[in-house]
């Protein structure tokens, strides 16, 4: 398979959609992100790394580094996180309290906010004071200790994150937070403030395509951990575009309001591919588009 031609064909293709849908711009530092930025890597189980465009510049990847504190939490607490996040797609947008509320507390799934910030209440409650079990589990998934946050994004967050704070207030009422609703959205801010480039998201996400293998040959979670993490992703990844993105790219896959988008082959690669400008769903405009040319040309897909 020639991935470095596929990408140069796809690049080419998806640029007239470069620059087109909105930024992400409630965020104040993403506003500032230029909107012509456009980078795509896939990087194989063998740890092949083929890219085009922006690929090693970093950008704030937002709700997909959800995947790893799910992860992480399913490690620390096996199925019954399950006791307290559902699995099905929401159907509402990804901060509304409306179905929390007729729930009665129990988010959807763990990729929408309200779960995610049950999920990291979950590894709170394994974290000693300075510790940062998510971050460690980040830096040795992508064997890359560089990796950090922005914190000019983590205070942007933090200042503007009023819904974020209704939503882990009305979980707290609900019994579903067992830590202070302050420490959760602490650590929620920061982990939407993670910073990493197409190329270090691809190596981050390798144990998704490998039963459990890190980059770095280290086992980071066990195959089944990975299945149910893969399926989780197909189902509730993209927002409320999950129908959308099976029927066109066919891949799990995680997005990010900063326009980053992960997906996952299981058993042949990652492909990770960061565009600004997002669709009306919240996903990645031409990223989307560079996916679905993606498993078209190569004829890859889970399906």
């Amino acid at each position: 398979m020639d991935y470095q031609r596929t990408l140069r064909e796809i690049a080419d293709e998806v640029r007239p959609l470069v620059g087109r849908g909105r930024i992400a711009d409630y965020i104040p530092p993403l506003a500032d992100v230029p909107r012509g930025r456009f980078g795509m890597v896939v990087r194989t189980i063998g740890s092949e790394v083929f890219s085009v465009g922006d690929a090693e510049e970093r950008f704030s990847i937002q709700s997909i580094a959800k995947v790893f504190s799910l992860t992480l939490a399913m490690r620390l607490e096996g199925d019954t996180v399950w006791e307290r996040v559902g699995r099905e797609p929401s159907g509402t947008a990804f901060n509304s309290l409306v179905q929390l509320e007729v729930e009665h507390g129990i988010p959807r799934n763990p990729f929408i906010n309200a779960g995610a910030l049950v999920v990291l209440d979950m590894v709170l409650s394994h974290q000693a004071q300075g510790q940062d079990l998510v971050l460690d589990f980040v830096r040795r998934a992508s064997a890359n200790p560089s990796v950090g946050y922005d914190t000019s994004v983590a205070e942007a967050e933090r200042a503007t994150g009023h819904r974020n704070r209704a939503l882990a207030h009305f979980l707290k009422s609900f019994g579903n937070l067992r830590n202070d609703p302050d420490r959760v959205l602490d650590a929620y801010f920061l982990l939407c403030s993670l910073s990493m480039s197409c190329a270090e998201l691809a190596a981050a996400f390798q144990y998704l395509a490998t039963s459990g293998l890190s980059a770095g040959g280290e086992q980071v979670a066990t195959a089944r951990q990975v299945k149910r993490v893969n399926s989780v992703m197909l189902t509730c990844g993209v927002y409320d575009e999950a129908g959308d993105y099976a029927y066109r790219v066919g891949l799990p896959a995680k997005s990010g309001v900063g326009g980053g988008v992960v997906a996952v082959m299981p058993g042949r690669f990652v492909a990770a591919v960061w565009s600004p400008c997002l669709s009306e769903k919240g996903n990645s405009l031409a990223g989307t588009m560079a996916l679905e040319l993606l498993t078209t040309k190569t004829a890859l897909s889970i399906f």
